[in-house]
């Protein structure tokens, strides 16, 4: 991966580390032949981590529930492996989940115009899920809801844009409606 002189400390995780800024240019190239997936922020690169099964559970469910209304409706949702696009804050995030409804969002690595987005949290990332990905995401300007789902117990988090306010509900019984995509998902099924 090429480097310019330029260097940061970076401090994610309680941990500082010294790396090598990188363009998003050079990013998207390196991590289309990369073993691992990295994401990227304002020019530094961060290795992601695998999940739990239970992590990937709840994924794979929630992707179940939304998909056969999400396809009627002329969007598509990609779990894990696709990235995501904030300009606003020279960032490419890979969300556990994220719905597309805008039909010119045509790149095939990148979602640009993200209605929907999930993240299930895990211990090693709640904190930056909770912070940095959420003021992030809610910086583009086509989305939606973006919800926060633990997997240590059923509690669902869920941020909804509202015209320029963004108000936010918690979960714990019954069912979580995803309102831009137009699906309710009891937690029940969420959490099989």
């Amino acid at each position: 991966m090429a480097t310019q002189s330029v260097l940061r400390y970076t401090y994610r995780m309680q941990t500082a580390v010294l790396k090598p800024w990188i363009s998003s240019e050079e990013y998207l190239t390196f991590e289309r032949t990369a073993d691992v997936r990295h994401e990227y922020v304002n020019g530094e690169v961060y290795a992601m981590v695998g999940t739990s099964r239970r992590h990937n559970v709840i994924t794979q469910n929630l992707s179940a529930a939304l998909r056969p209304s999400i396809r009627r409706h002329g969007c598509e949702s990609y779990t894990e492996n696709v990235k995501v696009r904030v300009d606003l804050a020279n960032a490419f995030y890979y969300p556990d989940l994220v719905v597309t409804c805008d039909p010119k969002d045509d790149d095939p690595y990148i979602v640009h115009a993200p209605s929907l987005i999930v993240e299930v949290l895990s211990e090693s990332t709640e904190a930056i899920d909770r912070r940095e990905k959420r003021a992030h995401y809610q910086m583009i300007p086509s989305l939606r809801e973006f919800a926060l789902i633990a997997q240590d117990g059923r509690c669902v988090d869920i941020y909804r844009r509202n015209g320029v306010e963004w108000t936010h509900e918690t979960v714990t019984e019954g069912e979580v409606s995803f309102e831009s995509v137009g699906v309710t998902v009891a937690l029940d099924d969420l959490y099989a």
